[in-house]
């Protein structure tokens, strides 16, 4: 049981800690709007890195060979829906510049759809099912699956938070109108750079 748990961990920082596109716009997203919203847009990432390690413990080995197949287009679909969101938040941006910010406005303010958003996002990645389903074969055996679900969801979990309580705290820091301009182009630029970077993976 430890050494699932262990294992589990690992595997939960080993997907999460590499700051991609999706980390990217989590902190982006927070700092626009705020740590509630973050904190939900977290947990649907580690929801969706959870659900990849259960579906790896009950028979990810059968399913990488049906997965390999579609993994360029969902590539491609991932890298569309994370440039598609990071142009919407530039364009509004530099639309609402200069004017007062408005609580409650702009894309995904609201933690549901923040959550449902990012979990989506996360779950068009196949190459987070075969992470873990690597990780699997020849490690936990299937009655230590749980724990090694629950330690991976956990260890995602708290790296997307950390993640999501940046983005608060540089939102924070740049709360006017140019710094909110600014994180806003940067940050959809380097999206849109790391979406591009999913094409050439």
């Amino acid at each position: 049981m430890s050494g699932a748990l262990v294992a589990g961990l690992v595997a939960g920082f080993g997907i999460a800690i590499p700051v991609g596109a999706v980390g990217t716009y989590l902190m982006a997203l927070t700092a626009r709007t705020s740590l509630r919203t973050g904190a939900a847009a977290a947990l649907g990432v580690a929801t969706a890195d959870g659900l990849y390690a259960l579906i790896s413990t009950l028979g990810g080995a059968v399913l990488v060979p049906v997965i390999q197949p579609i993994t360029e287009p969902l590539r491609w679909v991932s890298a569309a829906v994370l440039t598609a969101l990071a142009l919407r938040g530039a364009v509004k941006a530099v639309r609402d510049h200069g004017r007062p910010q408005e609580a409650g406005t702009g894309e995904l303010t609201g933690p549901g759809r923040a959550y449902v958003a990012l979990l989506g996002i996360t779950l068009v990645n196949p190459m987070t099912l075969i992470y873990f389903t690597a990780l699997v074969l020849g490690g936990p055996t299937a009655t230590d699956g749980p724990v090694f679900v629950l330690a991976a969801f956990a260890a995602s979990a708290s790296w997307q938070l950390l993640l999501a309580g940046g983005g608060a705290l540089l939102g924070r820091a740049l709360s006017g109108p140019r710094g909110r301009l600014a994180t806003a182009l940067v940050s959809s630029a380097v999206i849109v750079g790391l979406a591009v970077g999913l094409l050439k993976g």
